[in-house]
């Protein structure tokens, strides 16, 4: 088991109905006790599984859902298979009430397949399902997705968004780094990833440490969470988090959403087009190019350009849809 010191602070004056403005912003992880006790669903969890499976399916848009299905050796994980080729699981297409009744049917197994249905549009496949289990994030325009498996263990990974996760049914487990510990987590491919965020290599229920010395050092600086239905966590964006389902039967609602404007880029994107023009020049170019990323955006302040008039600095403004727009086609022309 590993040896985590620190746990995740509590944050006291959070309902469903309202989320403080300080909380929207928080800069580290918080647990919110208590955040979505008074769902429907979460009630209804407490009558058993099959009270909130039934609960779940009034909802349902009868649109097939995507599950990932892993072999009972593999204890949950949902990672690369041996040789990294592929992936640990399959995924299959069923209809949700198919996989609601295989995660029930798997309980009174001694060793289960793993099933898990990732990152499900609520608004899509459970339309009114928010109507009566929602936080009051309106202003943030978030996306909202609904979890569902049996026990999983998801490698450590990073959101760029702000996340919001609500435990529904069974006990979640976060283990969280700072985005700094990036270096002493034995990151993964950036374009060959399980569910599109490159992942830790580190299995985190057996670390090897021989091969993953630095990984102490991140243990050193993690955090810890344990949620019980109704409890939810903050995870601010661009967090490291390992999370684990630890119960035969778990559902998660969370709420995504980012704090800058929707019309900007994606970062992850911008990272992979800076290897792709970038990484492999000589290294004297590469200094250079690192003065101008510092000029041009890591270190811009407001009258860093007063010496433009304001009329004619194009991107050198602050960036606002119509602009965004406009960069977006010239920049297609260098990726041709």
């Amino acid at each position: 088991m590993l040896k985590i010191t620190q746990h995740v602070e509590e944050f006291e004056g959070a309902t469903a109905s309202e989320i403080p403005e300080d909380l929207i912003h928080c800069k580290k992880p918080v647990i919110l006790r208590g955040l979505a006790t008074q769902w429907p669903s979460v009630r209804e969890n407490e009558q058993g599984a099959e009270q909130v499976t039934r609960y779940l399916l009034k909802f349902d848009a009868n649109r097939p859902v995507t599950a990932c299905v892993g072999s009972n050796e593999e204890s949950g994980r949902v990672f690369y298979n041996s040789d990294m080729t592929g992936f640990n699981f399959r995924t299959v297409r069923m209809s949700l009430g198919d996989a609601l009744k295989r995660i029930l049917n798997n309980r009174f197994l001694e060793k289960p397949q793993t099933l898990y249905v990732s990152s499900t549009n609520i608004d899509h496949w459970l339309p009114e399902f928010r109507t009566e289990n929602d936080l009051n994030l309106d202003q943030q325009k978030p996306l909202v997705s609904i979890w569902l498996g049996n026990q999983s263990r998801i490698a450590a990974h990073f959101d760029f968004a702000n996340n919001i996760a609500c435990a529904v049914a069974g006990r979640r487990k976060f283990i969280l780094f700072p985005p700094e510990q990036i270096n002493n987590l034995y990151i993964g491919p950036l374009d060959f990833t399980p569910a599109g965020q490159p992942i830790s290599m580190v299995d985190f229920s057996d670390p090897d440490f021989s091969a993953f010395p630095k990984f102490q050092t991140a243990l050193d600086n993690a955090q810890l969470a344990q949620l019980n239905p109704g409890d939810a966590i903050f995870i601010p964006s661009m967090w490291w988090h390992h999370v684990e389902a630890m119960d035969s039967f778990n559902i998660l609602v969370n709420y995504w959403w980012r704090n800058s404007p929707e019309y900007l880029g994606s970062p992850l994107g911008a990272l992979q087009h800076a290897i792709l023009a970038l990484r492999d020049l000589p290294a004297e170019q590469r200094e250079i190019w690192r003065d101008f990323f510092k000029h041009y955006v890591f270190e811009v302040t407001e009258d860093k350009f007063s010496h433009i008039p304001q009329n004619a600095r194009g991107i050198l403004n602050p960036i606002d849809a119509e602009v965004a727009k406009k960069l977006r086609i010239n920049l297609s022309r260098y990726l041709t």
